[in-house]
């Protein structure tokens, strides 16, 4: 019988920001689609522009990923390529996996120059703690995700799947994606994260705050003493329009910051 989530600890990675890290950015959820070109323009301006010394990308960058190589013969997906290449120039970027893009591999972000990050990770930025994750972990409730999750992750099948031809895993994809839009036409709503696992997650890494994405409800949640901050989704291409940015400063400050076109 598997131990039960909500008193097992995970494995943390650490991540400890050099002194010249003054301001770190974190992003989730931009479900980046050659069909949504508002968004990726809006997500290449930003990262052309942000004056942060890291960002760090907690999940679903993309809105699938079936493999690398499937990466090498789409013209959009090298766009993004090109985009996380020019920006790791000048700033760390770094990369989680999320629930659409977690068979990205580490020869695709090393050639981009991004730092893969396990899920969960410590940020210690200064004196703040901070555990980052993507959050899809979190969400027990949503019983037959957690199902997929447990067998998707696993390597053996990582492994079996990845040497399917890409014409089967492009066709299991675009299966999960038609599931995902008739739940959304159902009204099913993303589950939040649970509350005890949560506290479990940041006890274990003595953190102050978990900030994770994957739900889609942007919200600062008090839990006790500490606080649990839900990232924004980015959506340009269809209402309501959402492309936000927490910032986090080295002294201690928070903020989120909106990257909507004017007008």
């Amino acid at each position: 019988m598997s131990a039960d989530p909500r008193t097992t600890a995970p494995s943390i990675g650490q991540l400890t920001a050099p002194e010249a890290w003054q301001t770190v950015d974190l992003i989730s959820d931009l479900h980046l689609q050659a069909s949504e070109m508002a968004t990726f323009e809006a997500w290449l301006a930003y990262m052309a522009s942000t004056p942060a010394q890291a960002v760090l990308i907690l999940g679903d960058l993309f809105e699938v990923w079936v493999g690398d190589d499937a990466a090498a013969l789409d013209p959009f997906l090298q766009r993004c390529a090109d985009v996380l290449r020019q920006a790791s120039q000048r700033l760390q970027v770094a990369f989680m996996p999320g629930n659409r893009d977690f068979l990205v591999g580490k020869d695709f972000l090393s050639a981009c120059g991004v730092r893969l990050l396990s899920d969960p990770t410590l940020l210690a930025l200064g004196e703040q703690r901070i555990l980052l994750s993507h959050g899809d972990a979190l969400c027990l409730n949503d019983k037959p995700y957690q199902a997929f999750r447990l067998q998707a992750r696993d390597p053996e099948w990582q492994k079996s799947f990845l040497a399917q031809a890409l014409a089967e895993r492009q066709a299991f994809a675009r299966r999960l994606r038609s599931l995902s839009e008739s739940q959304k036409q159902e009204g099913m709503a993303f589950a939040d994260a649970d509350p005890e696992m949560s506290q479990l997650w940041l006890s274990h890494a003595n953190a102050d705050r978990l900030v994770h994405g994957h739900t889609h409800r942007p919200a600062d949640h008090p839990m006790g003493t500490s606080q649990r901050h839900v990232l924004s989704d980015w959506s340009l291409d269809h209402p309501p329009l959402r492309a936000q940015v927490m910032r986090l400063e080295r002294q201690g400050e928070m903020s989120r910051i909106d990257h909507l076109p004017l007008g």
